[in-house]
């Protein structure tokens, strides 16, 4: 397989896998609607980073040695469906929000704290470990230079980074916030309630 035909495999999987509604999107949807824009920047951030993480190591075999071993996938996906029962526990006690208190102090997260919440959330699920090993085993071969295994890594990654950017800057948007604040808390524990089934259904996966 050519560069050309591998990176254009990966640019088109990698963009389904990162549009399609998941952990990523919910998690960013919360930082979104529950903080700010700047932290849903800070979470799309940490979401990318974790996608580069995951390709990195997949690229040099651990994540091989992750997907064969029962006991270390296993505790990875239960760490990640904990984390991810947990977010959504704390989304379900979302309590309705005034317009003239839409930013008061429950309203402010650090930007550390933000970026850690997507980072530790991508991190955390074990099925990506398993996306970028289905991915990049039909695609890098042994011959494969390590600049093409790169490209194919990062195209995946940024293009998590850019999707999640946009979706905090459009759900952040000044007006749709407006529109959205009767509903907010609603949403919040939507969004909560969609974290929990994700955690339990993780945790159910088979490997």
């Amino acid at each position: 397989m050519t560069f050309w035909a591998g990176w254009f495999t990966v640019f088109v999987v990698g963009l389904v896998a990162v549009i399609t509604p998941g952990p990523d999107f919910a998690l960013t949807l919360r930082s979104s609607l529950a903080y700010s824009r700047r932290a849903g920047i800070f979470t799309a951030v940490g979401i990318g980073l974790g996608n580069t993480i995951h390709a990195t190591y997949c690229l040099i075999g651990i994540g091989a040695i992750i997907s064969q071993s029962i006991l270390l996938f296993n505790a990875i996906k239960l760490l990640g469906a904990g984390y991810l029962i947990y977010l959504g526990l704390r989304s379900l006690q979302a309590k309705p929000v005034k317009a003239d208190s839409f930013q008061d102090h429950r309203r402010i997260v650090s930007a550390f704290a933000a970026f850690r919440l997507g980072l530790l959330g991508n991190l955390l699920n074990p099925k990506a470990t398993l996306f970028f090993l289905a991915l990049f085993t039909q695609i890098v071969q042994p011959g494969t230079p390590l600049m093409a295994q790169a490209i194919y890594g990062g195209t995946v990654a940024l293009q998590s980074l850019v999707w999640f950017v946009l979706v905090a800057l459009f759900i952040s948007q000044g007006w749709i916030k407006q529109l959205l604040i009767k509903v907010s808390h609603w949403l919040e524990r939507m969004t909560g309630a969609v974290l929990i089934l994700l955690g339990l259904r993780l945790a159910v996966a088979e490997r």
